[in-house]
């Protein structure tokens, strides 16, 4: 989800330009609800989710216990409430089961142990989300 629908870092340097006093401004209440998303991000999640079994898998802040309800307030205000029953929160990426895994991470959560593809978000290969899509066009036949 961070970094990949939503746009974790702009929000992250923002917070520290203009607060550098908090070490970890993803510890501010609000900071996950009001995520901006990532250009394309909403309109490419709607196309895979008609057509495909999709859920969002996402690693809670442990810096900020308000991230579980912040992240599922997200989705609901973005993606729709019928998104929230496909939110999976688990500091352990490696522990779902799936076939493809779009994250902006290839470790540090488990991404290096999940089982499927890893669609690695931001890379050459997968830039953004017009890449990402075009790939899962030709994958799954949509």
């Amino acid at each position: 989800m961070d970094g990949v629908l939503c746009d974790y870092v702009g929000a992250h340097n923002k917070a520290t330009k203009l607060c550098p006093s908090i070490k970890y401004p993803q510890s501010q209440y609000g900071f996950f609800r009001n995520l901006k998303p990532l250009p394309n991000a909403i309109e490419a999640f709607s196309v895979l989710f008609m057509h495909a079994d999709v859920y969002i898998l996402t690693a809670p802040s442990v810096k900020n216990p308000l991230s579980y309800s912040e992240k599922r307030e997200w989705v609901e205000t973005h993606l729709g409430v019928e998104v929230t029953e496909k939110l999976i929160m688990s500091p352990n990426k490696g522990l779902s089961k799936g076939d493809y895994l779009i994250d902006d991470m290839i470790a540090g959560k488990g991404q290096d142990k999940f089982e499927g593809k890893l669609i690695h978000f931001g890379s050459d290969e997968f830039p953004n989300w017009n890449k990402v899509l075009e790939y899962f066009k030709k994958e799954l036949n949509i």
